[in-house]
């Protein structure tokens, strides 16, 4: 009888601050509070209030057991505090299967994307799929949502994807930029979540996008590592630091522009990967085939704000030359330890930066890590209002 009495808007109020999981189980409770939870206002002032920083999404590899299946894709949300204290079991735990015809494109405010590309004779067509994990709700296969990609030949185009959110026109992206080999150009195609159609938004000279097939989303932009050269033609060994860059597509503006790297680089990184750690962009490398380095853009788009995070021997992480595959999974709040993954060892290393120490090691379980994203739990509908 107390909580009937409650006015509407501090039930409203109470309700906007607790986690998805509750939410979706107080959906029971009233018709009322079934249709506040999914109205568009309560899940924005949810998703402002919800905890940030505290799950990262690892992009997975499953082993099969059967020597006739190949190894299948996965994503697991997992908890930074859980991740850090035993990541194999937490990464095992987590994992949700995905059919191997879906490429993971990423992660923003709760939605995972997902590309389905079927290839039709000489053509192929996209097929978008969006997913909100936490409250389980997947978009349909409906013709506003299954997507051709205008008939481009596949072995003339390089693809690169990327996903992420335009907060002034308050819209989910989908970003295909597309590299024709033939003519030398470069595309940008875009789809919004809602929309039925592809749209053609920029065309430039097409120059070298190098590293993960799927971008970084930071700031209302996405973003991937290139070589500010024009052409496809280029050998690495040829390439200076002056000509690396991060090409970033601004997704309310519709242009692009090239970041730098940070003053600190003083040759070319061997294994440059981007990522996204706590909103920020960061970049990690070997340096001098000695050591393991991460920088941060503590403010993105602002170059001189690049920050050394993590410089540490590639001995001490018992990951020696020739071969190093090393990815940093996530960092504790205070910044002090830090989750990587070794890939030649197929081990997790927690490395305590503040003590310089390994803290310890463990093996992959049949989840292998393969890349890290941030990842928020919310309640944004995976498809348009």
């Amino acid at each position: 009888m107390a909580m009937a009495q409650l006015p509407q808007d501090l039930i409203e109020e109470i309700l906007s601050w607790l986690p998805v999981k509750s939410l979706m189980r107080f959906r029971c409770v009233s018709r009322t509070w079934n249709s506040l939870i999914f109205q568009a206002h309560f899940i924005k002032l949810n998703l402002e209030r919800s905890s940030r920083n505290t799950h990262v999404l690892l992009r997975c590899q499953i082993n099969t057991v059967f020597e006739d299946m190949r190894d299948l894709p996965g994503i697991a949300p997992c908890s930074i505090c859980s991740l850090l204290e035993n990541p194999s079991s937490t990464v095992d735990n987590g994992c949700h299967q995905l059919d191997n015809r879906y490429l993971f494109i990423g992660s923003c405010n709760g939605l995972v994307c997902l590309i389905n590309l079927v290839a039709r004779g000489e053509f192929s067509e996209y097929r978008v799929w969006f997913c909100n994990l936490a409250t389980r709700i997947m978009s349909e296969d409906s013709p506003h949502l299954c997507l051709r990609s205008c008939n481009y030949k596949l072995w003339w185009y390089q693809v690169k994807c990327g996903f992420g959110y335009d907060d002034r026109s308050d819209t989910y992206k989908v970003v295909l930029v597309l590299s024709n080999i033939k003519s030398q150009n470069r595309e940008v195609r875009v789809h919004s979540l809602g929309d039925t159609h592809w749209r053609k938004v920029l065309t430039c000279p097409a120059f070298p996008i190098l590293g993960e097939k799927c971008g970084q989303p930071v700031s209302g932009t996405v973003n991937w590592f290139a070589i500010r050269k024009l052409g496809f033609d280029y050998e690495w060994e040829t390439v200076t630091v002056d000509q690396l860059v991060i090409f970033s597509y601004d997704l309310n503006k519709e242009t692009f522009k090239y970041l730098l790297m940070p003053n600190g680089l003083s040759e070319v990184p061997r294994g440059p990967e981007l990522g996204v750690l706590k909103g920020c962009l960061c970049l990690s490398h070997v340096h001098r085939r000695t050591h393991f380095v991460v920088w941060l853009m503590r403010e993105f788009g602002v170059e001189n704000s690049w920050t050394q995070l993590l410089n540490v021997t590639l001995e001490l992480l018992q990951a020696p030359l020739p071969c190093v595959i090393l990815k940093l999974l996530c960092i504790s709040e205070n910044g002090d330890v830090l989750l990587l993954a070794n890939y030649i060892s197929s081990k997790f290393i927690l490395y305590n930066k503040k003590d310089n120490r390994i803290v310890y090691t463990q093996d992959f379980n049949n989840q292998v890590p393969m890349s890290s994203h941030d990842y928020i739990q919310s309640l944004v509908l995976p498809y348009g209002n």
